[in-house]
């Protein structure tokens, strides 16, 4: 049987791209008394966290919460804006987005997925799992539906499997120049609270999101933001939904209540995250999202290692993936990272498993948790006989020497 206290001394490093470590101070804030979710003291707390959460999604209309995962916001998503047999265009630019889709061919729903085609020379890897969406090909396809059958476009704003970060507002302006009456909706569960989101001025209509990442709490919270156009289009939705509909819960939402029992807890984190994140400032919370990546992106680069993510100019500020020589395992050396030096690493997900392994930078993390995490990727592969250009410790080293907080 599992013993869930037998750990290492020390603490263990969570280097995953999310769930994320979890700051004390939200710790703390959920292991307060739960209250009444009917009584005064919560409809308090429901309006602050809704009010918080557009502040965050930058965004003038409503914010749907949900005792969920983002799993629950993508269905969420569709149900309340689809009809059974609508057509959709989503982008297969990485593992989540797949998982999207999948969800949507579920739930009765004409999903085409658009990628770009072709495999990387250097790595043999699919090239849409190493740059972002596409959106001129997104163009092209919208120009071409002159019937305008295709009712919504779906991509990934921060891919977690891959460590890379779309361009959305680029996505935007495509459907318009296609002339195109396609809702847009983006998962952003690994963007939003660490990478830049703009919600109204990127012109989305529907986002989904989640707890465990960039806003630093547990799993167990998922999130849509809401567009005009959206919540118009929710009306004559016809797919079935009944939790997740949204009509009762904006209409509760007004008093800050919701229409089945919240995670009260959880909201209690919620509500200290979002005034941590109030705190630093959303722009310098980025900025250290960003700082964090090009120390760790450093570090691969000292090892002499691709990163999975190909496009310099959109590398995540979240997760950094890093490709490993072919014959190398890369389970079998997490598995090893982890045994020897209590560290835990992203897997390879979907085509990717195998070949690489993910570093999350997020969460409660500094300079030197980060600098300790790459010590023991170097250390592990060391110990795994891969042939590594230099010290990639030593790399980041400089870097965050050289680019102070």
């Amino acid at each position: 049987m599992l013993k869930l206290d037998a750990h290492p001394t020390g603490r263990h490093f969570l280097n995953i791209p999310g769930p994320s470590p979890v700051p004390d101070r939200i710790l703390r804030a959920m292991s307060l008394p739960t209250i009444d979710h009917r009584g005064p003291e919560f409809g308090a707390l429901g309006l602050q966290v809704l009010a918080g959460m557009r502040t965050v999604f930058k965004t003038r209309h409503p914010v749907v919460i949900y005792a969920a995962s983002g799993t629950g916001g993508w269905e969420a998503a569709l149900c309340n804006t689809l009809s059974p047999g609508d057509q959709v265009l989503m982008y297969a630019g990485g593992q989540f987005a797949m998982l999207w889709h999948k969800i949507a061919v579920k739930l009765g729903i004409q999903a085409e997925f658009l990628s770009l085609p072709g495999t990387d020379e250097a790595t043999g890897l699919p090239l849409a799992w190493r740059h972002g969406v596409q959106a001129a090909l997104i163009e092209e396809r919208l120009r071409a539906d002159a019937g305008h059958a295709i009712r919504a476009v779906c991509v990934v704003h921060n891919e977690t499997s891959t460590g890379v970060t779309s361009d959305i507002a680029a996505v935007r302006r495509a459907i318009d120049a296609a002339g195109h009456p396609a809702l847009l909706m983006v998962d952003t569960v690994s963007g939003l609270g660490s990478a830049d989101y703009r919600h109204d001025e990127w012109g989305v209509d529907v986002a989904v999101a989640g707890s465990q990442k960039g806003l630093m709490l547990p799993p167990g919270i998922g999130m849509n933001a809401l567009s005009p156009r959206a919540i118009e289009a929710s009306r004559s939705a016809r797919l079935p939904k009944a939790y997740w509909g949204w009509d009762e819960m904006l209409e509760m939402n007004q008093t800050g209540y919701f229409p089945s029992t919240p995670n009260t807890n959880l909201l209690y984190g919620l509500h200290e995250a979002l005034d941590m994140l109030q705190e630093e400032g959303l722009d310098a919370v980025f900025a250290r999202h960003q700082r964090w990546g090009a120390g760790v992106r450093a570090a691969v680069r000292g090892w002499g290692l691709p990163i999975q993510c190909a496009d310099e100019a959109l590398h995540s500020p979240v997760l950094t993936g890093v490709v490993l020589p072919a014959g190398v395992d890369a389970d079998a050396l997490r598995r090893l990272i982890l045994q020897r030096f209590d560290l835990s690493l992203g897997m390879g997900l979907g085509q990717l498993k195998g070949r690489m392994f993910r570093i999350g930078h997020l969460g409660d993390s500094n300079d030197l948790t980060l600098l300790a995490a790459l010590a023991g990727c170097e250390m592990g592969m060391k110990l795994a006989g891969v042939r590594l250009a230099g010290s990639g410790v030593q790399a980041a080293m400089d870097h965050f020497a050289a680019h102070a907080a």
